[in-house]
This record gives structure tokens, sequence and C-alpha cells, in this order.
């Protein structure tokens, strides 16, 4: 028979255990960013640990400036007193072509939220393709034509670019860089500085869709699902959020390479804060979470391309949830997780079994190129 004692002792035994290994983390996470390997590995440009130290120790060492150190989707300039954001990405996905999109809308989408969730409206877009010789121009049409659609639908005009070809085996067909420039009409200043304990947590929708799609899609899994990517621009459930709630929203960011998980990490790491998680109240699909299960991942890890993670002002949560869902890109939006004083700079998830765990940043990612 187990006396009162016994399982006070027992508890306490456990969490001391766990604030030891949040101890450990924190040493880590504190120490100077230095890249140990070599030579760079896919596992640099997943999104996680080994691409933020990359980021911090070689880039960000070498460019240092305020608007670099924010280390934010996009740089916040004035420029002849209007503010405006400029932000760049580079999109490698392989395949070029599948379930719900392909590279073109892709590279529109992808630099037309991280605008968004600066809080501006974009504007404008240059577009650089990297060609490898021998690629059809049938599917560089395509592309070209997808692009074209997705910077109609959001409101967005391609106004200059760049082509280079290189030889045959030495770009996997085509690369596209997009960069962009959005005009800030709001009066927000959007960033993880403002997070404060007691805010809410929420997603726009189910998550993980695209990642278990571009997985699906290379055909290296005898698995077979009814699911497409989520690419999409998020400018208006974005603009809606901003206007449900002004003055409520901290911080916005889109959850692309790493996933959730990895936003919510670096918003942690930012203010020294926690994040704690509701398992049971994160939205996955099912066939994502039974592709996830196969695959042996997370889907908290695992890359969107039409969904953003929220952190509001906990009195207006229940507002921003019903601004989110009255939107279609934003149907699926829940508030998962709240922000609190302990443990600082770590994500704690409330699992479905009454447990918890730490929800840490990977090293790399088990979804490589899936942007």
């Amino acid at each position: 028979m187990t006396t009162g004692a016994e399982t006070t002792a027992g508890r306490s035994a456990e969490q001391s255990a766990e604030q030891r290994v949040l101890e450990r983390i924190e040493r880590a996470r504190l120490r100077k960013p230095r890249v140990r390997e070599e030579r760079v590995t896919l596992a640099h440009g997943a999104g996680g640990k080994a691409t933020q130290t990359l980021v911090e120790a070689v880039f960000v060492d070498a460019f240092r400036n305020p608007h670099l150190e924010a280390m934010t989707d996009g740089a916040t300039l004035t420029l002849d007193g209007t503010r405006t954001v400029f932000t760049t990405d580079t999109f490698v996905v392989s395949p070029l072509f599948f379930p719900g999109g392909d590279i073109g809308d892709l590279a529109v989408n992808g630099t037309v939220n991280d605008l968004a969730v600066c809080g501006a409206r974009p504007m404008y877009l240059s577009a650089g393709f990297v060609l490898e010789e021998g690629f059809p121009v049938a599917d560089l049409r395509r592309i070209a034509a997808s692009m074209a659609a997705a910077a109609s639908a959001a409101g967005v005009s391609i106004v200059t670019g760049d082509t280079k070809v290189v030889q045959r085996g030495k770009a996997d067909g085509c690369y596209v860089n997009t960069a962009g420039i959005g005009v800030l009409e709001r009066d927000v200043a959007l960033g993880a500085a403002a997070v404060r304990a007691g805010d809410a947590v929420l997603v726009s929708g189910p998550i993980g869709e695209h990642g278990v799609t571009i997985m699906l899609a290379r055909g290296e899994l005898d698995i077979e699902a009814d699911l497409a990517s989520d690419t999409a621009p998020l400018r208006e459930p974005v603009a809606a959020l901003l206007d449900a709630v002004p003055g409520g929203v901290r911080v916005l960011r889109d959850a692309t390479r790493g996933g959730v998980a990895t936003v919510l990490n670096e918003i942690a790491q930012a203010v020294r804060l926690g994040v704690v998680l509701d398992e049971a109240a994160v939205p996955v699909a099912p066939v994502v979470t039974g592709a996830c299960e196969l695959l042996g991942i997370d889907p908290l890890y695992v890359a969107c391309e039409g969904r953003f993670v929220a952190v509001v002002d906990g009195e207006h949560a229940d507002a921003a949830l019903a601004a989110l869902r009255g939107h279609p890109l934003g149907e699926g939006a829940a508030i998962v997780g709240h922000v609190a004083a302990e443990p600082p700079g770590a994500v704690l998830l409330k699992t479905s079994f009454g447990g918890t765990r730490v929800v840490d940043m990977l090293v790399g990612d088990p979804l490589p190129r899936i942007c």
C-alpha cells in the first residue's frame, strides 16, 4: 500500500528531475552560437537548432545591425516617413509540383505571408530563377502561370526579377527566390518583445498538411492519402485578426520550416517566458496524424505554408478566435495554449494522457526541402 507521504515524495522527485532537464536545456541555449561542423549539412537548412546556429554564428555575426538582430520574418524600415516591411525567401522544394500547389505559388505565398505576419499589406515582389540546363520550358511556363495566379490572388505585382542557368545536374531543375515589400498601414508593432505571461496562443488552422503532402508526393513511401498542401496567402485572415483586436495582438509568425514547435520555441527564448500547449486542442487532420505516426514524426514540427501562429492578449483570445474563424482560411483556428512565467525559454506540452513533456527545438528536420 502506498502512503500519502510516498506519493508526495514521488511527485517531488519527478518535478525535480524535470527541473534538472529544463535547467540543462537553458544552459545550452545561453551558450554563444558556434558552428562545429566543417561543412554545411542539410540540417543547417531545416529551420531547427542547426539553422539557428548557422544564421546567428555566421550571418548575424557578419552583417550585424538592429534590423537583422530582431530576427523577424521581415525587416521594418522607415523610408521617407513611410513604414515598410522588406523580406526575402528562397524555395528549393522537391518535387516541384505537388497536390495543392507547386514551387511557383509557394514562392509567392511564402513571401506574401512573411510580410503579412509583420502586419504589412504586401505590394510588390521580385522573382529570381536558377534553372538547370535541360529544364522543360513547358514546366517553366506552368510555374510562371502559377506565380501569376498566386500574385493576383494575393493582390501583389511581380515587378522585377533575374534568371540564371547552370549546368545540367547542378540545380535540381528549378530554384526560385522571391523578395517582397509591404506597407504598414496600421499602428502596430508586432514582435516577441510584446509577449506577456497570460497571453493566449492560437493557430489559424490544422497544422502539418504541407510538409506531409510533400513527403508523400516524393513517392518514397508506399502511402496514399487524400491530402493537399495548405499553401495560401494569409493577408486577409491576418488583417481580420488585427482589425478585430486592435492593440491586442502581440506577435504573428507563419509556421513554415520547423513548424509550430520551432516558432513557439523562438518566441519563448526571445522573451524568457514559457509556453504551455494543450495537445488535445492542437488541430491536426486525421490523415496528417496517421501519416506522422507511420513516419515517426510529430505534427508540431511539420511545416505549414498557409497557417500562422498568433500570440494575443489573453483577454482578447475569444475575439481573436472568432475573427479567424470568420475567414475561410481560418475556419479551423484554435486556441492551443498560453504563455506562462515558467519555465523560462521553454515550451511544454500537456499530453492527452495527462502528462507533460518538453517540446524542444529540433537540431534538423525530418522532412528536408519542403519549401
